[in-house]
This record gives C-alpha cells, sequence and structure tokens, in this order.
C-alpha cells in the first residue's frame, strides 16, 4: 500500500517526510502546477518520491490504500469524492501523527477563537513540570513534524482546527478544550450545523477517564457537556462554576471551586495578557494541564511568566502617545470583538479582507463609544461600510493598502488613542497568511516617526 499526499505546503510536506522516514512508500501531488525542479530544490530529502501536479494518473489509484490530505484541501471537492468511491481513506495531518506518535498524553485545543493563546500557554505551564513537551499542529509546527521522535515520557498541546478535525478517525486526546462556537469557515462548513459537529468531533474517542474542558458560557457547549462520557470541566469569566474553573471580573482573579471550596490560582493584574477573554483562555490551560497531572502550585507560578501569543492583540509600540496592536490573528468577527473590548482607549481599527462568508453585525455594534475611525481594506470593504450604514456608524473611510491604512490611522490618532489592525477577516486576498500581515504592520508601525 502506497500513502498520497496531497497537497504539499508545510503540512503537506511534513507529512511526506514522516511517511518518508517512517519507511512508508508514497506518492506527492498538488492540484495546481508546481514547479517540480524547484519543489526537489527546496525538499531535496523528498526529490526521489513520485511527484505530480494537476493531475494524477490513473495507474497510481490502485496503489492507493490512504490519502493523507493537507487541511486546506476539502472533503467535498470532486477530486476527494473520487478518492471515497475507489475506497481510498482519507486521513490528515493529526490523524497521522496521533497514529505514528508513542505518546497518549495529549492536551488538545480547538474553537472558534483562542486556540492559538491557549495552546501556547498549555504547552508553556506543561514544560514547567514535564521535561519533553512539543507544542504543535495549527499553532504553526506541523504535528508530523513531531510524532516520530516523542516517547511515552512526551506531553503534547496541539491546537486542532475544524479543517484538521474533518480528517480524525482514531485522534484520542487525553484532555481535551473547546473554547467557544460562533460562526466561522461557513464557505467551508457550509452550515452552522456541520461547524458545531466538526468541533465537537475532538473528543469522540474520549472515555471515562479523560477530560473534556469546555466553556460554559456558550450554550452550545453547556449542552454538549451534559452528553459526554468524559470528565467534564466548565470554565467561565461571569460566574462561579461548581467543580470548575472561573474568572472572578469584581475580585479581578482566577479561582478553582472543587466541590464547593474556592481556591485562588492568581490575581490577573499579574498576568501579561489583558481582557476576559484571555483569562478564560487561561481557565481552560489551567485544567488541561491539571488533567495531564501538573500541581496548581506549578501552574500558579507558570502563569504570569508567559507573554502573548504573537499577532493576537500583541503590543507593538508606542508613538507620538499612541499605541499600536498587532490582532491580525483576529481573523473573524468574534475574535475581533474580544479585540476591539479589550482595547485600553479609544480605538482607530483597521478591518477588512478576505470575505470567508461571516456577517459583521455583532461586530460593528461594538462600535460606539469605543471606535472612533474604521478604515477598510481588502474584499469585504464594502460589505463591511453597509453593515456600518444599517448600524449608522459612519466614522470609516476606505485605503487601498495596508500601509495606507495605518498612515490615515496615525495621522487621526491623538495621544492615548490605540490603533488596532483587527480584521475580523482571513488574509487571503492580500496576504499570504495573516503572519505576513501581522509582519507588515509592525514593521511599518516601527519605521513611524517618533
Amino acid at each position: 500500500m502506497k500513502y498520497l499526499v496531497v497537497g504539499l505546503g508545510k503540512s503537506g510536506i511534513a507529512a511526506a517526510r514522516l511517511l518518508k522516514n517512517a519507511g512508508r512508500d508514497l506518492i506527492l501531488f498538488n492540484s495546481s502546477d508546481m514547479d517540480a525542479d524547484e519543489f526537489k530544490k527546496d525538499n531535496p530529502d523528498l526529490k526521489g518520491l513520485p511527484f505530480f501536479t494537476e493531475v494524477l494518473p490513473e495507474e497510481c489509484y490502485k496503489e492507493i490504500g490512504e490519502a493523507v490530505l493537507s487541511p486546506g484541501v476539502p472533503l467535498d471537492i470532486p477530486f476527494t469524492e473520487d478518492l471515497k468511491k475507489r475506497g481510498i481513506r482519507l486521513s490528515g495531518e493529526v490523524e497521522l501523527a496521533y497514529e505514528f506518535s508513542h505518546t497518549d498524553q495529549i492536551a488538545a485545543v480547538t474553537g472558534t477563537n483562542g486556540k492559538t493563546t491557549t495552546t501556547a500557554l498549555t504547552g508553556h505551564i506543561l514544560k514547567e513540570y514535564f521535561k519533553d513537551v512539543r507544542i504543535v499542529g495549527n499553532i504553526g509546527i506541523p504535528y508530523t513534524s513531531e510524532a516520530l521522535t516523542t516517547s511515552e515520557e512526551t506531553r503534547i498541546a496541539v491546537e486542532v482546527s475544524s479543517f484538521q478535525l474533518e480528517t480524525i478517525d482514531s485522534f484520542h486526546p487525553k484532555a481535551a478544550a473547546i473554547l467557544n462556537i460562533t460562526p466561522d469557515h461557513l464557505n467551508r462548513h457550509h452550515t452552522m450545523e456541520n461547524y458545531i459537529a466538526v468541533k465537537e468531533s475532538i473528543v469522540k474517542n474520549q472515555t471515562c477517564d479523560d477530560t473534556t474542558v469546555l466553556n460554559f458560557e456558550d450554550p452550545v457547549l453547556r449542552e454538549f457537556g451534559k452528553t459526554l462520557r468524559s470528565r467534564c470541566v466548565y470554565f467561565s469569566s461571569k460566574r462561579r462554576i461548581e467543580n470548575g474553573i472561573y474568572y472572578d471580573e469584581d475580585r479581578k482573579a482566577i479561582f478553582i471551586d472543587d466541590k464547593g471550596s474556592e481556591e485562588k490560582i492568581i490575581d490577573t493584574d499579574r498576568l501579561q495578557i489583558i481582557g476576559a477573554h484571555n483569562y478564560e483562555n487561561a481557565c481552560a490551560a489551567i485544567a488541561l494541564t491539571m488533567a495531564l497531572g501538573v500541581p496548581v502550585d506549578v501552574i500558579r507560578k507558570a502563569l504570569p511568566e508567559f507573554t502573548a501569543v504573537e499577532h493576537r492583540i500583541e503590543f507593538v509600540c508606542e508613538k507620538k502617545g499612541v499605541r499600536y496592536y498587532d490582532d491580525s490573528k483576529g481573523t473573524n468577527p468574534d475574535a475581533a470583538i474580544k479585540a476591539v473590548l479589550s482595547m485600553p482607549g479609544p480605538v482607530l481599527l483597521i478591518g477588512g479582507g478576505y470575505d470567508k462568508g461571516n456577517t459583521y453585525d455583532e461586530w460593528v455594534e461594538t462600535f460606539p463609544g469605543r471606535v472612533k475611525r474604521l478604515v477598510l481594506i481588502g474584499a469585504t470593504r464594502d460589505k463591511i461600510a453597509d453593515c456600518c450604514k444599517r448600524h449608522g456608524f459612519s466614522d470609516y473611510e476606505f485605503a487601498k493598502s495596508l500601509t495606507e491604512a495605518i498612515d490615515k490611522c496615525a495621522l487621526a490618532a491623538e495621544s492615548g488613542d490605540d490603533v488596532l489592525l483587527s480584521p475580523a477577516c482571513a488574509s487571503w486576498d492580500m496576504f499570504a497568511n495573516y503572519e505576513t500581515r501581522g509582519d507588515e504592520f509592525k514593521d511599518y508601525v516601527r519605521k513611524l516617526a517618533d
């Protein structure tokens, strides 16, 4: 049997290397045209493998037993539908890595927003207690690039996107968190029901010996928790949770309730991440790491040492009394709402980008009294502008580029204001990814006159 690796970006290349290093036979395929010589030059360790683009020869299908799909490959396009009709098993990065990994001590994180921060924080806490910790997945390091070098002593923190969850089968995390579920990627999943089902599938192989961490304030997840075989731990930023973890806004601290007995974990003014949503992320990370055996005193020591994830409400610099924040990872309205609500001062906001089929009403409803100017860029700028008109928000303008938008904000900003890049949209209309968008924002802002 041969494996077919479909999609030759970072994820596909890592999967191909895992399979090659594990001694498996494989074929490389990219659905769009790709220069074979350039690919082999950039990846010399893979140059001897069969390599095809655009069309896969018919004779290859007879040899393939499993197709490993990159996350960007949908399951309902003609190519993947054809693979299924031929009886070829479909898998992805997370499933493949799990099958080849040597540890079952896994903390998995999904949700519409907060995944990267929670995964990074979970890994940070685990590193305080365990010698071998890997932080992988949708966070930027392919899970498949680490799987073969793990051992029974390894602990894994893995961020799992909805795209990756579509192709799991046996994946079984000892602890799993679903942080929240709000509309996103509906152009891929088509309906909210499909999207919810995919997110919830992260726990489908868990047993009564495992832990599921859920946001009590998400009504879908609150009900989902009642159906689980695993031990369910809720977290909240709005109320005390019995046998759960919660942020108390009045006391500005995070607490654990254990059978009615309250224990303070940390005062939130000691944390280097800001906003109630980040305190929720911290609650989830606490629950996940406790489930993997980390003592509370170790967690308490690790929390204040953690710094914000790059491109997620990341403070860049201050120029002429104006603070600049990079939230390029705010690629949907719910994430962008959280960013706006986290800003300490009046906001000059840069928004817009690739259209994932979202609506922007709830985002725009947060603007009055907070956003003094909105500068729109990208493919969705007219759609967002129309939404602003419907809600009576008129303080917006257009820019042709990100740098022009920054200039407009810098010109209008006053000392004490915050300039925030939080687009509420993906980056793919103007940039390769959200990292490139955020890097351009930071580089240009740092060059502004003091």
